[in-house]
C-alpha cells in the first residue's frame, strides 16, 4: 500500500509526470556507449561523475526508443533531484504508478512501459520500488546516479542480480568533435595534411578543456571555476553527505594530492606520513576509506599494478588519474600544464569507456608500461603513452619497455601512442603498433 502523500508532494510528482509525457525532448550531442545498454529483466543503471551528461543520455535513450516506434506515453521520466521532492520515501512512490494509470489507462495493454528515474538514490529505500516494478513484468527501469557504490554494490544486493551497470564519462574526443559539429574522418590514419592539422589542433584543445559538456566553449577562467565547483560538489554531496565523512580537511588534502599529480604513483603510507608531518590528524584506515569514496563517485580512477600475487598488488603504489583531463590544469601546482599526463589520462578513460580491465606493468628490469588492458574478449594489450617519442633516446626507452613487457605477456598486442604524428619514433621495431593517440581514440575498437 502507498503511504499517505502530502498534497505538495502529490502536486510536484503529478506535474513532473505530466511534463515528461508532453514537453519536447531536449536536443543533445549523441553519446557512444560500448557494450549492451540493457539486458532483458534487469534494471539499467547509468552511473558516472556528476555533470557528465547522464540526464541528457536518458533523453537520448527515450528519443531512440521513439524512433524505433515506442509511444511517448510509454517513456515516463522523473528527475528526483528537485527540492520539491525532499522527504519523499520509497513507499510513497506507488503514487506515480497510480497517477500514470489514471492518465494512460491502457498503456500496459499496448506495450512495455520504460520508466526513466534520474538521481533516484535521493529517495531512501528506492531499490525496493524498482524491484517491485521489475517483478510486475512488462516494465523496464532505467536509473541514474552519481555514486558507483550506490548503483553497483547496493543495487546488486537489493535487486538480487537484476541490474546492469552502464558507465557514462565526460565527452570522449569523438563526442567533443560531434558537439562542435565537426566532421570525424572515416579513417583517421589516412587523411590530408590540412585535415590532420585541424584534428591535431582540436585534440590539443580537448586535452586542456576536457570533456565535461558545460565546459565546452567557456573561457579558461570560467571553465576553471566551473570544474572547481564540480569537484567541490562531488566531495560534499557524494562523499561528505553520502558517507557521513567528518574529516573534511583530510579529504581536501587527498583530492588536491590526487588531482594535482595526475598519472602519478600514490601510496597511502606516504600520504599518511605527509599529512602527519603537517599536523593533520587522520588514520590510515580513513585515508583508505576516503580514497574508495572518491573512486565511488568517479572523481578519480585508480590503477593497480599487474600481479598474480594479491599481496604484491597491495604493497605497491597505485597510479591515480582524474576522471577527465580538463581537471589537470585546474589542480596542477607545477605551472607546467603537463600535456603528457593529460594524454595518459585520456587514454585510461577511453579504456574504461570501452569497458576494459586496466592495470599497469612493472618489468623485472624496472621498466614501466602505462597500461595492460583486457577487453570483453579477454585479449590483452600493452599500451605505452608518450607525448613525444621522436627523440631517439626517448624512443629507445619507450620501445624497450614494450619489448620487455611483451616477453612477459607474449599474447598481448603492443601499442605506443604519441601526441601527434611528428612525435612518433622514426623506426619502430616490427610487432609494435605506433600511432598518434587521436587516431586510436577516433578508431572503432577491432578495426
Amino acid at each position: 500500500m502507498t503511504d499517505a502523500l502530502p498534497k505538495l508532494l502529490k502536486e510536484a510528482l503529478t506535474e513532473k509526470l505530466a511534463e515528461s509525457l508532453a514537453v519536447p525532448l531536449p536536443e543533445s550531442t549523441p553519446r557512444r556507449i560500448y557494450g549492451a545498454v540493457r539486458l532483458p529483466g534487469k534494471a539499467t543503471a547509468v552511473v558516472g561523475i556528476r555533470r557528465a551528461g547522464k540526464t541528457t543520455f536518458l533523453h537520448q535513450m527515450r528519443r531512440e526508443r521513439m524512433t524505433q516506434g515506442a509511444a511517448r506515453e510509454h517513456l515516463p521520466y522523473i528527475n528526483f533531484e528537485d527540492e520539491r521532492l525532499a522527504g519523499l520515501r520509497a513507499a510513497q512512490l506507488g503514487f506515480l504508478l497510480e497517477e500514470y494509470g489514471r492518465r494512460i489507462s491502457d498503456a500496459h495493454a499496448r506495450g512495455t512501459v520504460a520508466w526513466f528515474f534520474d538521481e533516484i538514490q535521493v529517495v531512501p529505500g528506492w531499490e525496493r520500488f524498482v524491484r517491485r516494478l521489475l517483478d510486475a513484468g512488462r516494465t523496464e527501469v532505467i536509473v541514474t546516479g552519481s555514486s558507483a557504490a550506490l548503483l553497483s554494490r547496493e543495487i546488486a544486493t537489493a535487486l538480487r542480480g537484476r541490474a546492469w551497470e552502464v558507465p557514462l564519462y565526460p565527452f570522449s574526443f569523438a563526442e567533443a568533435l560531434r558537439h562542435q559539429a565537426r566532421t570525424i574522418p572515416e579513417d583517421p590514419g589516412f587523411i590530408t595534411g590540412p585535415e590532420r592539422a585541424r584534428i591535431e589542433r582540436a585534440f590539443l584543445d580537448w586535452l586542456v578543456i576536457g570533456g565535461f559538456p558545460e565546459a565546452q566553449g567557456l573561457d579558461g577562467a570560467s571553465r576553471g571555476q566551473l570544474l572547481r565547483d564540480y569537484v567541490d560538489v562531488a566531495m560534499l554531496r557524494d562523499v561528505v553527505e553520502r558517507h557521513g565523512v567528518n574529516n573534511v580537511t583530510g579529504l581536501r588534502w587527498l583530492v588536491r594530492q590526487l588531482l594535482g599529480n595526475a598519472a602519478g604513483l600514490f601510496s597511502v603510507e606516504k600520504f599518511y606520513a605527509a599529512l602527519k608531518s603537517q599536523g593533520v590528524a587522520i588514520s590510515k584506515d580513513t585515508v583508505h576509506q576516503l580514497l574508495a569514496h572518491l573512486e565511488d563517485c568517479f572523481l578519480v580512477r585508480m590503477v593497480w599494478m599487474e600481479s598474480a600475487s594479491e599481496r604484491q598488488r597491495m604493497v605497491n603504489p597505485r597510479k591515480a588519474y582524474p576522471v577527465d583531463p580538463g581537471l589537470i590544469p585546474v589542480f596542477d601546482r607545477s605551472g607546467r600544464g603537463n600535456i603528457g599526463h593529460a594524454l595518459e589520462t585520456a587514454v585510461l578513460i577511453e579504456l574504461e569507456r570501452r569497458r576494459c580491465a586496466v592495470t599497469y606493468v612493472r618489468t623485472p628490469a624496472g621498466y614501466e608500461i602505462d597500461f595492460l588492458a583486457r577487453g570483453a574478449d579477454g585479449k590483452p594489450e600493452l599500451i605505452q603513452v608518450c607525448a613525444d617519442a621522436s627523440n631517439p633516446e626517448t624512443a629507445e626507452r619507450e620501445l624497450r619497455a614494450l619489448i620487455e613487457a611483451g616477453a612477459l605477456y607474449p599474447k598481448a598486442h603492443r601499442r605506443l601512442l604519441t601526441l601527434t604524428r611528428d612525435g612518433m619514433p622514426a623506426d619502430p621495431p616490427p610487432g609494435i603498433t605506433v600511432q598518434p593517440a587521436y587516431e586510436w581514440l577516433l578508431t572503432e575498437p577491432g578495426r
